[in-house]
């Protein structure tokens, strides 16, 4: 199966990166399943249910949220009625929504995607993620139930997306990082058959602050005041995420590849087969 994630979608550049880009790539690329981040695409801070369906229309099969998940308030009963968007499985009890689903791909092979929140560094405490997910995937084994499964470890500190990697390894198809919006270089295939990247980075501008505007954000590092809102970038975006193929039969990842699509950065991808 040919997967496709893309990390957080950061504002109106990056929502117009995902419209304008996808449904390209999902055919040139021959896209089984994708999944997109999109905790941040309503003005940096949350997901509204209109630039939900935005992102659904687009070609996402699946949109996961993070620790931003209902800054947006409309969320809040959208997600009850659209079992596509995912919330972090180990927010809290009474949250509405569900933290992972089993969903239809190609041929109809199942994909399960879950979302995790990490604790290091966190404003919050969440609960345990290892066990969390540890049950999520126990109950949906990969070359069983489901074809692939992905988790989107929603963290701030490497070590725990790290660890929570190599704590699936051989259990989930796919574990990939998302939150600090700084893709990292180290795409691989752990030993047992997981692919893992510690950040995807994100959708949007990178003549930017992690995505915001950089006047604001270098005005408080520099001088330790802040004089107004942040605000997300608004020049070209590039698309970031991970390309991962996988074997129906195991689940196992056979490939995996770093995609940078458009914008600053340079582009990069799945080479055609």
């Amino acid at each position: 199966m040919r997967l496709l994630f893309l990390g957080d979608v950061m504002g109106r550049a990056g929502r117009a990166a995902v419209t304008e880009h996808l449904g390209r790539l999902r055919e040139a690329w021959r896209l089984d399943f994708v999944v997109v981040n999109g905790e941040n695409a309503s003005n940096g801070a949350g997901l509204s249910a209109d630039h939900a369906r935005l992102l659904l229309d687009a070609g996402a099969d699946v949109v996961t949220l993070g620790d931003h998940a209902f800054d947006q308030r409309d969320m809040m009963q959208f997600i009850e009625t659209e079992p596509r968007i995912i919330r972090p499985v180990n927010f809290a009890k009474n949250a509405p929504g569900r933290g992972f689903g089993v969903f239809e791909a190609t041929q109809g092979r199942k994909v399960l995607v879950t979302q995790v929140l990490g604790q290091v560094f966190m404003k919050r405490a969440f609960e345990d993620p290892f066990s969390q997910i540890e049950a999520v995937l126990k109950a949906h084994p990969r070359g069983g139930m489901v074809q692939a499964s992905l988790v989107d470890v929603h963290c701030e500190a490497t070590s725990e997306k790290m660890a929570m990697g190599h704590w699936c390894d051989g259990r989930a198809s796919v574990v990939v990082g998302t939150h600090t919006h700084v893709a990292t270089a180290d795409a691989m295939i752990l030993p047992k058959g997981t692919a893992y990247q510690t950040d995807a980075g994100m959708c949007g501008d990178y003549d930017s602050v992690i995505g915001m505007d950089k006047e604001e954000p270098m005005r408080r590092f520099i001088t330790g005041m802040g004089k107004g809102r942040f605000q997300p970038a608004a020049g070209e975006a590039t698309l970031s995420g991970l390309y991962v193929e996988t074997d129906d039969r195991t689940g196992k990842a056979t490939r995996i590849e770093m995609v940078r699509h458009g914008g600053r950065l340079v582009q990069a991808g799945p080479a055609p087969v």
